[in-house]
């Protein structure tokens, strides 16, 4: 046994731990073993349990008995505020040790003269993401700058692993494989699902048993409520501003709480909120991913240096970031995964031997359950999260450019490389080969286009890029993050407040009101790129910016917990009367779903002339199945001859309205549903073409960025769309219709999760027939037309709902 495994560190070391009233957890020092033995490791530590300095304390370690020059470990985090919060917090072991190592950040944040210096002259630690390190990569210095690498840790592993982001890194990680072969992996996770699978995906060539798994010890049972508000529980919606005047005061009670929203329209509508209840003049700032990056950087000082007593926040500050002075998580709205509660919780008390403390604000009674699901899953130490896939062939076609712009590449090394990332080891020669051919000709149906032969062959067989005009352009639009087209908001032509979606800014006309960055503004006009506004006074309702991509579907686990929770009355007792009373009610009326089967009410609404028949079908799948569902159910409704006219899905439930009674419930939703129908739906609704979209600017095949111009998305829409259909028509197997056919399944579609309900439903389904609206149907009703309607329309909507509640016969329940 090493002195390391022996529960000692260097005396340094040891003083250090030491002066801080601190002994070293025994996960830790289970890393600074691994690191000893040179195995690759991952850790599973709860929140607040040292993780990252167990992934640096080797290094530092090594630094300090080895001095060594040139860069010697590389940090990966998916946030570029975590980058720079790990930066701040290694700075205070280096200072008060007095270690002689150098640590910086390089993110898309850090300046173009800084970057130039630290290709000539690296720090020994280096912080950044995994678009910045593909980037690095992508220089001619890039072999000497890596060849001195002995470690890469990668935080957030989780957060990571499932996404294309997750695939830009492995196949980093196989391209430092090549120029650092002795260099070692650390990962770094508080919620990790999948320990086998996480494993795979850090080990060189994807071999699990090459990574020693580290656990930490469990920390206390975090203190989770649900909010029981002064104000009515609403029967729909997500936002939860019912509840504000409760969420202020657990604001006052607490010194400093970070308030999570699921979306960043949601962000703005209760930081405004916040605000106008804000009699005591509480510091309450606001933080999302669309905000200008200097207000961005002023909200994480002011809560770093203990000054603000709120942050309503979305997923921009989920991860790792340490502020010791939060005490209390709020989270607005459904959380929609236990994973994901867990991390938003480990913001409060992030330290080891302190509970966090959250509280769970349901937008409505549908939430109510969901949040009781996710405390009694995080009670349970049951995890949640995306599944992990095979590699994206979009970000392959990416890396393979970048690999070209750093110097000659040898297409058979390259093949090696790239199966020796975890998420590519399956992958076969031929189809390597097919994304290597469109890189460098763009495919059979485009490579008589001089734009798109981006590699040739030299006469040692080795290929080039074809000019540094394709290098200038692979670094101006390097990375898989392709958000949809925005525009820059400036006050009157002069400060930038942050950026907009550009079909959001399509929709305003000037003098229109909409809130943003936590202000009133009045939209002035459109000049190239920017959105001019003003502040505004009081008027009409403001429009609220959405975004894409902007709500997450409820998780597979968290879906059964929900489903259980309606099958067992018993538990019922300690809901809040509101919510008890509602189930009781349709218990009365109807039956409850539950279980692993499906519950399909039907009933008409309207007179005989004007009469509808609705179909409520309690899925729990999750909006994107159920969006899915929606269209194959409407096109056999079709078929038949029912006559559909709509349909409406959120999270639980999924409303179809026809002009005739579905019967035959068995065959509509049949399984064979997934073959033909699919099949014609997919090549008939826009959806491929948005797919394709994403995957032909991530392969490269379509450039948003060029030298002083950036396309807007219209052009990007009309460029993708006419070359999807000249691939449709002239290559069908062309590599990247199969990669936008493989995004449209694993998101969109979410079509391992349909065809799993499909398959369990199989011979459960229960058809109740009814005269009316039951209480469960009512929530999943108020959503139709509820989007975007804004003043006197939404009077109509509300009167709507008093008819719809007293059809329902939920009038006099609170």
């Amino acid at each position: 046994m090493s002195a390391r495994q022996s529960l000692t560190l260097p005396p340094r070391f040891a003083e250090w731990f030491e002066k801080r009233g601190w002994q070293p957890h025994p996960h830790q020092l289970a890393m600074l073993a691994a690191a000893e033995r040179r195995r690759h490791a991952l850790l599973v530590a709860p929140t607040g349990g040292g993780k990252t300095l167990a992934g640096f304390l080797p290094s530092l370690i090594a630094l300090a008995e080895r001095p060594a020059r040139g860069l010697h470990t590389l940090y990966v985090s998916p946030l570029k505020a975590l980058a720079a919060d790990i930066a701040r917090n290694l700075e205070t072991p280096i200072a008060e040790m007095g270690l002689r190592i150098r640590c910086e950040t390089r993110t898309g944040d850090t300046s173009q003269a800084r970057r130039a210096r630290q290709r000539q002259s690296p720090p020994h630690i280096l912080l950044t993401t995994p678009e910045s390190l593909s980037l690095l990569l992508s220089f001619p210095e890039a072999p000497a700058l890596f060849a001195t690498l002995s470690t890469v840790v990668v935080d957030e592993l989780h957060a990571l692993a499932p996404t294309k982001r997750g695939d830009l890194l492995a196949l980093a990680l196989g391209r430092l494989s090549a120029l650092a072969p002795l260099h070692r992996r650390a990962g770094l996770s508080a919620t990790v699902p999948d320990e086998e699978g996480h494993r795979r995906w850090l080990a060189p060539g994807g071999h699990a048993e090459a990574v020693t798994l580290v656990r930490g010890a469990p920390g206390p049972e975090p203190e989770i409520s649900i909010l029981e508000p002064e104000a009515r529980i609403p029967w729909s919606g997500h936002m939860a501003l019912h509840a504000l005047p409760d969420v202020y005061d657990a604001v006052r009670r607490h010194k400093t709480t970070l308030v999570f929203v699921n979306t960043r329209a949601q962000a703005e509508l209760v930081f405004q909120g916040l605000w106008r209840l804000n009699d005591d003049k509480l510091a309450i700032a606001l933080h999302h991913g669309s905000l200008e990056k200097a207000q961005r950087l002023r909200v994480e000082a002011a809560m770093t240096s203990g000054a603000l007593r709120a942050v309503v926040c979305t997923s921009s500050l989920d991860l790792g970031i340490d502020w010791g002075d939060v005490d209390l998580v709020i989270q607005m709205g459904a959380p929609k995964g236990a994973s994901r509660l867990i991390q938003r919780i480990g913001r409060a008390n992030h330290r080891y031997d302190t509970p966090s403390k959250a509280l769970l604000v349901p937008g409505n009674r549908f939430e109510f359950l969901e949040c009781q699901a996710a405390v009694e899953a995080v009670h349970a130490g049951e995890l949640d999260g995306d599944p992990l896939r095979p590699g994206g062939l979009d970000v392959l076609a990416q890396h393979i450019v970048g690999t070209a712009c750093s110097g000659p590449v040898d297409r058979d090394a390259l093949y090696q490389q790239v199966v020796g990332a975890g998420p590519y080891a399956g992958l076969a020669r031929k189809t390597f080969d097919q994304v290597f051919d469109f890189v460098a000709t763009g495919g059979y149906a485009l490579a008589a286009y001089e734009r798109y032969r981006r590699l040739a062959q030299g006469e040692e067989g080795r290929w080039r890029i074809v000019s540094e005009r394709f290098a200038r352009q692979y670094r101006m639009n390097a990375g898989v993050i392709v958000d949809a087209p925005t525009l820059n908001v400036r006050m009157g032509g002069g400060r930038r407040l942050g950026q907009v979606e550009e079909y959001f800014a399509m929709g305003l006309v000037p003098g229109d009101t909409f809130l943003f960055a936590g202000r009133l503004l009045r939209f002035e006009g459109i000049r190239e790129l920017d959105l001019i506004v003003a502040r505004a006074k009081g008027g009409m309702p403001p429009k609220i910016p959405a975004y894409e991509g902007g709500r997450m579907p409820l998780t597979t686990h968290l879906a059964a917990r929900v489903r259980g929770g309606l099958a067992a009355p018993q538990r019922w007792q300690t809901y809040p009367p509101p919510v008890r009373e509602w189930l009781a009610a349709q218990r009365a009326r109807s039956v409850l779903p539950g279980g692993d089967g499906l519950l399909v009410e039907t009933f008409p609404r309207g007179e005989k002339k004007q009469r509808r028949h609705f179909l409520v079908a309690y899925c729990f799948e999750g909006r994107n199945a159920h969006q899915t569902l929606g269209m194959l159910l409407t096109r056999r409704m079709e078929r038949a001859g029912l006559h559909p006219l709509g349909f409406v899905a959120t999270d639980y439930v999924i409303a179809i309205w026809s002009l005739e009674p579905a019967r035959d419930m068995d065959a509509l939703f049949d399984e064979d549903m997934l073959g033909d129908d699919l099949e014609a739906w997919m090549a008939e609704s826009t959806m491929l073409k948005r797919c394709f979209r994403n995957v032909a600017v991530i392969a490269g095949l379509i450039e948003r960025r060029h030298p002083g111009q950036m396309k807007t998305g219209r052009q990007i829409t009309f460029n993708t769309d006419l070359i999807y259909d000249v691939l449709r028509r002239h290559e069908p197997g062309h590599i990247l219709l199969h990669a936008t056919r493989a995004d449209a399944a694993t998101g969109l579609v979410d079509l391992a999760r349909l065809a799993s309900f499909l398959a369990r439903i199989k011979g459960r389904i229960q058809h109740v027939a009814l005269d009316r609206i039951t209480p469960l149907a009512l929530p999943v009703l108020l959503e139709i037309g509820r989007e975007g309607v804004l003043g006197e329309g939404l009077d109509e909507i509300l009167r709507r709902e008093e008819d719809l509640v007293a059809e329902a016969g939920l009038d006099r329940l609170p």
